[in-house]
């Protein structure tokens, strides 16, 4: 359990998964969370069963102007936040010549540029704060060009989402702002659904991992956790790998 007392965390896909899984973990440290997703039924549920120390802010990912706007309003009925971590995405299947231009820019739209306009929202929220934390969750598929679940679109929004990870680590250092990043392998979560109920292909993965199973989803979201909360204080710019051994780095 890490110290999140008095902390407020926006926290993006937190209405299920890994984000629920990590907005529960703020909650156990005292903190509370602002879960913001696109499915509004479930982010409600989620709100409901964390009780008073939860709101629920419907956003689109794929939309700019949406999380401007979204996260301005959260920013401004807050006393304050102090974390933001971006877990909130989606995943990309098709194999590199059978990505269509649609779904190579609707998933870069919203795993890539979603997560750089949360972060460039609050940024300067942060920065006259005079501190911050952001934690993104990226992905091994990132750093190994997939082959997962997720293919070259997947993988090209994770790499881009690391790269951003570092320049505004490098950037915001000065001003008190820390940005880590978390790539998780195989996880057991909706997304992942299509993976583990193919048999075939779910040994195969499973083959690749060291530790020779899939995680679950509160595993994931103790590095984030970490990496979110002030046990990290010295920690900034770092991609962080919680995969089971795949990529040994």
């Amino acid at each position: 359990m890490f110290d999140f007392s008095n902390k407020v965390a926006i926290i993006t896909g937190a209405a299920q998964g890994i984000g629920k899984e990590t907005a529960k973990g703020v909650i156990q440290g005292g903190g509370k969370v602002v879960i913001c997703d696109i499915n509004e039924e479930i982010g409600l549920a989620t709100k409901n069963e964390f009780g008073d120390s939860a709101y629920f802010y419907k956003i689109d990912l794929g939309d700019s102007k949406n999380i401007r706007q979204v996260i301005d309003q959260i920013l401004k009925d807050m006393d304050h936040v102090d974390v933001l971590i971006n877990v909130g995405g989606i995943i990309s299947k098709s194999s590199f010549e059978n990505i269509s231009d649609e779904e190579w820019e609707r998933t870069l739209r919203i795993n890539l540029t979603g997560t750089f306009t949360t972060c460039s929202e609050i940024f300067p929220y942060f920065k006259e704060k005079g501190k911050g934390r952001i934690v993104n969750i990226s992905s091994v598929a990132g750093k190994i060009g997939g082959g997962l679940l997720g293919t070259a679109a997947y993988a090209s929004s994770k790499a881009g989402v690391n790269g951003l990870t570092k320049a505004i680590a490098k950037e915001g250092g000065k001003y008190g702002i820390s940005c880590n990043a978390v790539c998780p392998s195989f996880t057991r979560t909706s997304m992942t659904t299509s993976l583990q109920e193919d048999a075939e292909k779910n040994a195969k993965v499973i083959s690749m991992i060291p530790l020779g199973r899939a995680a679950e989803p509160v595993e994931i979201a103790q590095m984030i956790l970490f990496f979110a909360s002030d046990a990290a204080s010295f920690v900034n710019g770092e991609i962080g790998d919680c995969d089971g051994g795949i990529v040994l780095d």
